[in-house]
């Protein structure tokens, strides 16, 4: 066997591991949030044989909140493995529209404040002065950017910054998450849109993941005929997608 079928046949081997721990990780995220289900539906039943008014109670409060996270995190997931198998069979219709992004993106923002300000971030953002207008399907870009606002909400510590920046030059306007207090290493970079990969970086707020977020946010660009990059140094991680200014043909 020449060098050329070993490093094939390792590159292979690698990807049928990260397949595997991904799968292992899909099925113990589902197992997770059902088992909590179900735990929250054995105490509220509880609740509710033994207490007079069980909605006093702060266990009832707590068992609801549960409900809710759970089944949050369970839709997510669903929805995550459902959007990768219609990009997969290139089943999504694009639906291009003109978008102004100093107008989009404070509204989109607008959904992050509390969380940044229950978890002591702060969150900045630095839009371009001139007026920046892309063409693209609106419900994917948002897709993008929540994937880029979560995964900086759920990395970066109390006190440090998380911004949303806007410029542009001669051939691309960009559309930026900078998060400080955090880095990921050189070779992370390198692997971080793959599939099957996770980044195994700490996670201060126990949020968790599956690995399936910036596999779809590379793959859901493509289809803008956008492209995404990320950096980290120096305690900071910028995630981007950049639009050329003359757009290619939506396929």
């Amino acid at each position: 066997m020449n060098v050329g079928s070993n490093q094939q046949v390792e590159e292979l081997g690698k990807l049928n591991q990260l397949k595997d721990d991904f799968l292992k990780t899909i099925s113990h995220e589902l197992k997770a949030a059902m088992s909590s289900i179900q735990l929250a539906a054995q105490t509220m039943e509880n609740l509710l044989a033994t207490k007079q008014n069980p909605q006093k109670s702060p266990t009832f409060n707590r068992v609801l909140q549960i409900f809710h996270e759970s089944c949050d995190r369970q839709k997510q997931l669903v929805d995550d493995l459902l959007t990768l198998c219609y990009i997969d069979a290139k089943a999504k219709t694009i639906q291009p529209e003109l978008i102004d992004l100093n107008l989009w993106i404070p509204d989109l923002t607008e959904l992050y404040l509390n969380r940044t300000q229950n978890q002591k971030q702060q969150l900045i953002l630095d839009l371009a002065k001139e007026e920046l207008k892309i063409s693209a399907d609106p419900m994917i870009l948002e897709r993008i950017v929540r994937e880029f606002l979560h995964n900086a909400c759920k990395y970066t510590p109390a006190d440090r910054t998380i911004t949303v920046q806007t410029e542009a030059n001669e051939s691309e306007i960009s559309l930026c998450v900078i998060n400080t207090g955090v880095e990921i290493a050189l070779e992370e970079q390198e692997l971080i849109f793959n599939q099957f990969y996770r980044i195994p970086n700490n996670d201060p707020w126990k949020y968790g993941g599956t690995g399936l977020g910036l596999t779809l946010v590379k793959k859901l660009a493509t289809m803008l005929a956008a492209a995404v990059d990320v950096t980290s140094r120096n305690e900071q991680t910028v995630f981007c997608i950049r639009f050329p200014k003359k757009p290619a043909k939506f396929e």
